[in-house]
């Protein structure tokens, strides 16, 4: 703080400084004693130096008032014009914020109303499609499916940074919340005459209900859109860690590392045109918000696993 502080007042102290030798040097050329302009010198040298105590002890609690975000009194012309600017800066940028939050909750009030009247109609295609049990009727269930999925996929994304986002943590059934989403998927596991290896894990974990079972529903769609021969299983690595694991075409080492980067698809997103690259990134996200960790396991063409770690839990009992 002294070294900025004399920086800061360099100009001044060389001005001073300067003064002080034009006037030793004017006792000097009338061949005066030494005495007689040392003496005024050190006095002019004692009195500049307690004027610097005294406006550096200043300068320093306008530094921690303003480090605290207080204003404190200005002390001349200058310093108030900068006042006025900073406080006329403060009211446009709490105005652009109001208006920036109140643009993105009618953004995300937008596209709530329409997520819930485009169920509507998949609903009613659904129910249509019921009563049919042919190839052609398995394969328009499963695109539904994705629409839904899709449909999740922009709320979750637009709600992640709302300050209204409803995470409810509480101790819940592990099971509870998979059981739902295999069924979910079930069509697209006999059309794809895929097997699924799951027990009854018959545990308990802190999380949101919901939101969990968003990221299970994105580990598990990716498992099926990328698994061609063989199965998916789900089961528990150790205490804690969820393990859902697939024999599909797995992720290339260079993709690996990037895999919950926003907007990454890597060359298998490339070779699916489909992919947006949002879904591992949006069930990073959750699990950040949750405390929860992701973590990705995989070989090319050998499959992929991914883990998710429920024993981080930062977010208390509602």
């Amino acid at each position: 703080m002294i070294k900025d502080y004399l920086k800061s007042r360099l100009k001044v102290i060389i001005l001073l400084m300067t003064a002080v030798l034009i006037f030793a040097s004017s006792y000097l050329l009338f061949d005066m004693p030494v005495v007689t302009v040392l003496y005024p010198v050190i006095l002019c040298f004692a009195f500049l130096l307690l004027i610097g105590i005294i406006d550096f002890l200043i300068t320093l609690g306008k530094h921690k008032q303003l480090q605290m975000r207080e204003m404190p009194a200005p002390s001349g012309i200058l310093e108030k014009d900068y006042q006025k600017i900073i406080l006329k800066l403060k009211e446009e940028e709490e105005l652009s914020r109001k208006k920036a939050n109140e643009d993105f909750n009618n953004m995300v009030e937008y596209y709530t109303v329409w997520a819930h009247q485009i169920k509507t109609p998949i609903a009613s295609m659904r129910l249509q499609l019921q009563s049919e049990d042919t190839d052609v009727a398995r394969r328009l269930n499963g695109d539904l499916n994705r629409i839904e999925e899709y449909v999740g996929m922009v709320l979750t994304f637009l709600r992640l940074d709302s300050d209204s986002t409803d995470y409810v943590i509480k101790e819940i059934d592990l099971d509870k919340v998979i059981k739902p989403v295999i069924r979910k998927f079930a069509r697209d596991f006999i059309s794809k005459k895929l097997s699924m290896d799951y027990e009854t894990l018959e545990t308990k974990v802190l999380s949101d209900e919901k939101w969990l079972s968003f990221v299970i529903e994105q580990v598990i769609s990716n498992a099926v859109k990328y698994t061609k021969t063989g199965g998916i299983r789900i089961y528990m690595k150790e205490a804690g860690i969820l393990c859902i694991e697939d024999t599909g075409i797995g992720i290339s080492a260079e993709d690996l590392p990037r895999v919950f980067e926003n907007g990454y698809t890597g060359f298998n997103g490339r070779e699916d045109k489909r992919a947006s690259g949002i879904g591992l990134y949006l069930c990073k996200r959750v699990c950040d918000n949750l405390g929860h960790k992701i973590s990705a396991e995989s070989a090319q063409g050998v499959g992929t696993k991914i883990m998710i770690d429920l024993n981080q839990h930062q977010l208390g009992i509602e």
